[in-house]
């Protein structure tokens, strides 16, 4: 059976497009593979489990169907859903992985990560991924009403993409000595990953050792999928 691996889908009801093909993925390919690995930005925007929107609630309803039907499904955090929790796997059935993680299907290992940790160029994101992921912080931040909390992340979306606009290229995709770190201490060949929105398969060389970076891709404008059986693993896009 097929590993299926997806990342940045920005569940948003701003794009009804893109929840309709996710959740249309989930009823018929994905229904029957063997497990569902999401790595990151499932969500535009993640304010905690008690939010009660109800299109995350048809999201979570539709995964409860797909973990029911016995189907393994696995989270890692991304940047703009960092606040799941317990809650939500619970209602999902499924489970938060460590970011990294390392995973093995048919004797081949990989690291699968959502990616912005590679992003070392980019100084002044890396500061607020560590102020976001610190326990404290978002104590305080759940701490907070519904609203408080939806107003705070519209702010912070906005700064997002004032900042994003304002750097150059080059500093929003994976820094190379990040990456050759990574392959070295995981000790692994494969790494996969999403965040930067660049989907592809590129080649590493790594003391002298050929390793393989998988970029999964957003679902702005069509679906992004790597599969993983037998075979070995195959990235392909899915039209809209």
């Amino acid at each position: 059976m097929t590993a299926l691996v997806v990342s940045d889908l920005h569940l948003d009801p701003a794009r009804p497009e893109i929840a309709a093909q996710f959740r249309a993925f989930l009823a018929t390919e994905a229904a029957t593979a063997r497990a569902l690995y999401v790595l990151g930005d499932l969500f535009e925007v993640w304010i905690g489990d008690d939010d009660p929107d109800p299109h995350k609630r048809a999201v979570i309803e539709d995964l409860r169907a797909l973990t029911a039907r016995g189907v393994a499904l696995f989270f890692l955090h991304g940047n703009r859903d960092f606040l799941l929790g317990t809650r939500f796997c619970e209602e999902t059935g499924g489970r938060l992985l460590v970011d990294p993680t390392i995973v093995e299907f048919y004797g081949q290992r990989a690291l699968i990560t959502h990616g912005d940790a590679l992003c070392t160029d980019d100084a002044p994101y890396q500061r607020l991924r560590a102020l976001v992921r610190d326990p404290a912080w978002q104590a305080q931040f759940l701490a907070l009403s519904i609203d408080q909390r939806e107003a705070l992340a519209r702010e912070a979306r906005a700064g997002s993409q004032a900042h994003t606009q304002a750097q150059p290229t080059m500093l929003m995709d994976v820094n190379a000595d990040a990456v050759a770190a990574v392959f070295r201490s995981a000790g692994v060949d494969t790494i996969i990953h999403g965040h930067t929105h660049r989907p592809g398969v590129y080649p590493h060389t790594v003391d002298g050792r050929a390793c393989t970076r998988i970029v999964t891709g957003d679902w702005y404008t069509q679906g992004s999928v790597l599969g993983w059986d037998a075979s070995g693993l195959r990235l392909r896009s899915l039209p809209r």
